[in-house]
């Protein structure tokens, strides 16, 4: 990010005595890798530390972590991670993040039961200090008071974090919607932020995601009275698919299921992995016997089962896709199974959502999804419950997170509506500095907050160029030439050879193919040396056979030569 080096010097300096720092290394400008630190002096904590998965750009990607260079740079002040919830995007990049800043957890017992999950999975489980916290607690750390207050959301035991440092508080909300008939009983606590407002509230981060949706985001009780009409007039079994983590939307299955006498299987491996720590935790209720194997199945007659599935983004391996495909080793689709999609497509996924939506389809089953039936409500607020928020903390400052660019334009509208100053709204990207006194908020720099990739077991040895190649090749295919010249003379032994992929078809295209053939051989033989180099020999071939190519086809696939020397 420009400045960033120029500003590095200055950030090793000590704070002013009155300035507590905020700085978000993800989740501003976009929705993913949730991950801001605030400083005091010489502590700082890490509110969420989260991930994004890859879009159709980001070929081969399998995570997006956020850049934690600047943690590194700031490593000797780093207390504590506070985490607002269970998401991916909030606490997926913490196997990553612990291996190198080994810090203590505070969160919710459903938080950290799901994060102890993961930290097994990459095995850094052991010598990890957790603090479990309950909604109401308040946990001193370094110059800083960290107050956990219960917020609704798509995921239970989601809280909101205030901060109180030495020279007023900063709120950050988490995910959160105003939802006073949630599944759980537990309504957000208005009282803690209405005691807050009154306290004085210096800088607000509040989530924007559905800043530009009017009016008021449903409660999870219209899903419920979906599921019930759903579960009274299917035929067959009835298989929901949603995200894992969404223990709610399970719950309502749950619900359903013992209302009409049908059993439950949980299908797919996440799927299974969070509902076994909600269950052991107690964010569930399962009666006995209510639970059977996806391999007991065909033990059942159809009208008696509801399946919980993974797969609602169309993930390529997971349940549903699977099911979708006649690739799943237990269920196969059969005309009288009701499917529903109960979740919103994620943006970039609509059309794998769509491609398996058609799957199910053409195998006769009856899909309902959001545009068709009230089977999904989100876990964000929408616009007057944004206000809502806004006047009742009424913070001095205001910082509009977790949105894209266009959420955070409208969020800043919605805070100006309700009286909130321009001036005292702060309009930030990934890597703002922004300094905060009792009397001014300010972006005073940038720090380096790219995107560092997970490929595999690499991370972070992926970056643009080679996405960049990856395009290209996806775009254009390869042609690889293998060549071999003569030592002493310079000039072509035998026919080369050329291998296409993903360019053109070589028994369709063999007059090309051997065209192309000829224009390598002259190029070697045009040769005014009798022993040219052979980098020389093969860069001269790419950029000849390149132009030949592209006069043919008007299309540059990526070239690769090979010269042998005989």
């Amino acid at each position: 990010m420009p400045g960033a080096a120029k500003l590095a010097g200055a950030l090793q300096q000590e704070l002013k005595p009155d300035t507590v720092r905020v700085v978000p290394i993800g989740g501003v400008g976009e929705i993913g890798k949730n991950c801001t630190v605030v400083e005091f002096g010489d502590a700082a904590v890490i509110i969420d530390c989260g991930l994004t998965f890859p879009d159709a750009e980001h070929l081969g990607v399998d995570l997006i972590l956020p850049d934690f260079a600047y943690l590194r740079q700031i490593q000797h002040k780093l207390r504590a991670v506070l985490l607002t919830h269970g998401h991916e995007d909030h606490i997926g990049a913490l196997p990553f993040a612990l291996r190198d800043f080994p810090l203590p957890l505070y969160g919710t017992a459903l938080t950290l039961g799901l994060v102890q999950v993961k930290l097994d999975e990459a095995r850094l489980v052991d010598g990890q200090e957790f603090h479990v916290v309950e909604a109401g607690d308040v946990v001193e750390i370094g110059p800083f008071r960290c107050e956990f207050f219960h917020m609704c959301h798509s995921i239970p035991d989601a809280t909101g974090i205030a901060v109180h440092t030495p020279i007023g508080t900063i709120v950050h909300t988490g995910d959160f919607k105003l939802d006073y008939t949630p599944v759980d009983g537990r309504p957000p606590d208005v009282q803690t932020l209405g005691r807050l407002g009154r306290d004085g509230v210096l800088l607000l981060m509040a989530d924007s995601t559905y800043a530009d949706r009017p009016g008021y985001t449903p409660s999870e009780q219209v899903v419920a009275e979906t599921f019930d009409q759903i579960f009274a007039e299917a035929p067959g079994r009835i298989i929901v698919a949603t995200f894992s983590s969404l223990v709610s939307r399970a719950q309502q299955v749950f619900d359903a299921a013992v209302a009409y006498g049908r059993k439950v299987a949980l299908v797919g491996r996440s799927m299974e992995r969070v509902h076994r720590v909600a269950a052991d935790l107690g964010y569930v209720r399962v009666p006995d016997g209510l639970i059977v194997a996806a391999e007991e199945l065909d033990d059942f007659r159809a009208e008696d089962i509801a399946i919980v599935c993974t797969g609602s983004q169309g993930e390529p391996r997971s349940a549903l896709v699977r099911m979708a495909n006649r690739d799943h080793r237990n269920i196969d689709i059969a005309p009288d199974d009701t499917i529903i999609v109960s979740a919103a497509a994620i943006p970039g996924n609509e059309a794998k959502v769509n491609h398996t939506i058609d799957r199910l389809a053409h195998l006769g089953a009856t899909v309902y999804y959001e545009q068709l039936r009230p089977v999904h409500v989100s876990g964000h607020a929408s616009q007057e419950e944004l206000k809502l928020v806004l006047t009742t903390l009424r913070p001095r400052f205001f910082m509009p997170v977790h949105g894209e660019f266009r959420h955070l334009v409208e969020h800043r509208r919605l805070a100006e509506s309700v009286g909130l100053p321009r001036k005292n709204i702060l309009m930030a990207e990934n890597g703002a500095v922004i300094d905060v006194t009792r009397d001014r908020a300010a972006i005073t720099g940038s720090v380096e907050a790219g995107m560092v990739f997970v490929d595999g077991l690499g991370v972070g040895d992926v970056g643009e160029t080679v996405l960049r190649d990856r395009r290209h090749l996806a775009e254009d295919g390869v042609v690889v030439v293998v060549a071999a010249v003569d030592h002493h003379t310079g000039k072509s032994v035998g026919t080369p050879e050329i291998i296409s992929r993903g360019f053109v078809y070589a028994p369709e295209s063999e007059d090309l193919l051997e065209r192309a053939r000829e224009h390598v051989r002259q190029t070697i033989d045009r040769g005014d040396h009798p022993d040219p180099e052979v980098d020389y020999l093969q860069g001269k071939i790419c950029s000849s056979l390149g132009r030949h190519l592209f006069q043919k086809t008007r299309r540059r696939p990526v070239i690769l030569s090979i010269v042998t020397e005989v």
